[in-house]
């Protein structure tokens, strides 16, 4: 397809990214191709790339297409109160901007800390703070899946792994959720992390422990606290949301689709099935920011300029009609998505097994524990919040049979 280069660029925002995003993808491809010209709050003109060959290209060539956001040609027009600046911030002494070797280094003290955390442990915490927030629910027969589950769970499993004490947990989830919904407590809430990264590392430099933080410190290649106070945000921001819309949607899936019917009586393969297809067809982080173009280049079909900021379409990427011929579900083993991203800057791999073992963690603790749990309200009425970025539930409002906790 030859895209109209006289379409206007496309809003990114809006109701349709939560409402139906699957028919907004199709037609920004339909009218742009795969890479679509996009604008952001202030109008600042970015490309989104909705092609899975052309995001595979994109992620898979580090130096034609950079994480260096000093490159961006648009930083003369960003105000300090940009919203979007937790996002897509100036240069910043984190993993998401370095570059070339020292990423990689970074990469590998990330990974080696979380790679230490034992399997067996982290489930046992998934299933202790999972029961936690289910005994509050289950004498009261009815309660809300995200605001009183989903959207606590991950980051008490985080905070515990990386050494916080876990009365800091609720702060650190409005922290969160402000940052990544890009609006206006998003800047607080970058401050709030922040400091809180700081005062933990601070912490554990007098008092090492059994933690993620303490093997970063222990770490020999000389990163400064800056550096590990950033890593650790990344960490945090990335590990908590997607992980929290992971367990919502899959929950959201097994509820609404007869397909996924005998999990709710104690299957588990299907448990399984559900969460890869979210991954598939729904997946929390919907698009992601960013790529910066480091010389003017061809991309599937467009002129993209030295200094343009290129967005990461992980969902439009994932229901591609040249790679989903036959736009059937998958359900298999089928993991060729990009949920987790591609190239040097994917998400590393024990970090896509912790949110794993805490999603599927959650996931099964609700059927064992609510075994006859449906929805209170109609499956169409079921609202996402409004970002463009993660795709997740504002509620998932079920009823139950109210069992004392003894």
């Amino acid at each position: 397809m030859t895209p109209t280069t006289a379409s206007a660029p496309v809003p990114l925002g809006g109701p349709r990214f939560q409402t139906e995003p699957a028919e907004l993808y199709r037609e920004m491809r339909r009218d742009h191709g795969s890479v679509v010209p996009v604008v952001l709050d202030g109008d600042i003109p970015a490309w989104l790339v909705l092609g899975y060959r052309e995001l595979h290209q994109v992620t898979g060539d580090p130096q034609l297409f950079s994480r260096d956001s000093d490159l961006w040609s648009q930083w003369d027009r960003i105000p300090d109160d940009w919203p979007l600046l937790p996002m897509i911030g100036r240069k910043q002494p984190s993993i998401l901007y370095t570059v070339g070797e020292r990423h990689r280094e970074r990469a590998a003290m990330i990974s080696d800390a979380l790679e230490a955390v034992d399997p067996f442990e982290l489930r046992s915490q998934a299933e202790k703070f999972a029961d936690e927030l289910i005994d509050a629910v289950c004498p009261k027969g009815e309660t809300d899946l995200i605001g009183d589950y989903a959207a606590l769970l991950p980051v008490r499993v985080l905070a515990t792994l990386y050494g916080f004490a876990d009365e800091q947990g609720p702060g650190l989830v409005t922290a969160l959720n402000d940052m990544i919904n890009g609006r206006e407590g998003a800047l607080a809430g970058q401050q709030h992390l922040a400091g809180s990264m700081a005062k933990l590392i601070a912490d554990r430099k007098e008092s090492p422990a059994n933690d993620v933080v303490s093997r970063m410190l222990a770490n020999t290649a000389g990163f400064t606290e800056e550096e590990i106070v950033q890593d650790l945000m990344v960490m945090m921001a990335a590990g908590h949301q997607p992980t929290a819309d992971w367990i919502g949607n899959s929950l959201r899936l097994m509820l609404t689709d007869e397909r996924f019917a005998a999990s709710l009586f104690g299957g588990r393969h299907s448990v399984a099935e559900a969460m890869n297809e979210v991954l598939w067809e729904d997946t929390p982080t919907q698009n992601v920011a960013g790529r910066w173009a480091s010389r003017d280049t061809q991309l599937g079909g467009r002129r993209v300029r030295s200094g343009d900021l290129l967005l990461l379409g992980l969902q439009g990427a994932n229901s591609d009609p040249q790679v989903r011929t036959d736009s059937s579900a998958l359900t298999g083993g089928n993991n060729a998505h990009f949920s987790f991203g591609h190239g040097e800057h994917r998400c590393p791999f024990p970090a896509q097994e912790v949110a794993e073992v805490i999603a599927r963690t959650g996931i099964e603790v609700v059927l064992d524990r609510l075994p006859d749990i449906d929805l209170t309200v109609p499956a169409e009425s079921l609202a996402r919040r409004p970002s463009p970025w993660l795709r997740g539930l504002s509620e998932l409002p079920v009823r139950f049979t109210p069992v004392p906790v003894l």
